[in-house]
């Protein structure tokens, strides 16, 4: 995971949930140093009576936007010029976008043409075109213990492989075919001369390919866990020396 040193992180209240702000901010905190905190909104608004004390708590600057005709909202034009303000000091190195909102889309764009680092955070129906703008996209419905239950794949054994006996555990996702088809190109592309590839580089690519993705969504903690979980696709090993690198290769 890329470590970033100054992260943005603005959030637009009318479209995301108060109660995830935290385990939101907890993530946003494993991709490196957060040094802005702005929530967007107008804050006269009853729907948004409850924010104040949690953003209080959580340190995070609420930023008043009027709304100055009946009907329409105003918030997202306000963090749109916000974050054009911020990211002309060109300071910061990463921006995290917190909306299901798809308007959000251009200054997304814009902001990855920039070349700073843009991750997106929404439910699952924020629109494709919104997800795959930014370099990672998160599902605040795999934050919190709100994501369906992780299964438990078997322990893999301290010196090789894991077993081929085991059981498959394959969810019943459908677009989890989508992950194996970028799984089996990343073999393809990455493999070493025995056939397999580093779990981390096909990680990696996967989120180049795919920002939204997150192993958490088809219910698996880890990519490893995925994979160990479909013994009849995938062989896998830890590589010798330091640390607990793992390799795969797909099973023809």
């Amino acid at each position: 995971m890329e470590h970033l040193q100054k992260i943005a992180v603005l959030i637009d209240a009318d479209n995301t949930q108060l109660s995830k702000l935290e385990a939101m901010l907890r993530e946003i905190s494993t991709y490196g140093r957060i040094v802005v905190k702005r929530a967007y909104g107008n804050w006269k608004k009853e729907t948004l009576k409850r924010w104040e004390d949690e953003l209080k708590r959580l340190a995070i600057k609420a930023e008043q936007q009027f709304d100055y005709v009946v009907g329409k909202n105003a918030t997202d034009m306000a963090m749109v010029i916000g974050a054009v303000d911020l990211l002309h000091t060109g300071i910061y190195d990463a921006f995290v976008l917190v909306s299901s909102d798809s308007d959000y889309t251009p200054l997304a764009i814009r902001l990855h043409e920039s070349g700073v680092h843009v991750i997106g955070v929404g439910e699952n129906k924020t629109p494709e075109a919104f997800r795959n703008s930014c370099d990672d996209f998160i599902f605040l419905e795999n934050l919190s213990g709100t994501a369906a239950k992780a299964k438990k794949a078997e322990e893999y054994p301290s010196l090789s492989f894991v077993s081929q006996e085991s059981k498959d555990l394959s969810p019943t996702l459908p677009e989890v075919e989508e992950i194996h088809d970028l799984l089996a190109l990343a073999c393809e592309k990455y493999q070493d001369a025995d056939g397999y590839a580093y779990v981390s580089s096909a990680g990696d690519f996967i989120k180049r390919a795919k920002p939204d993705f997150d192993s958490r969504t088809y219910g698996y903690a880890k990519l490893t866990d995925l994979l160990a979980a479909y013994p009849k696709r995938y062989k896998m090993k830890r590589s010798p020396g330091k640390g607990t690198t793992i390799a795969y290769k797909c099973i023809p």
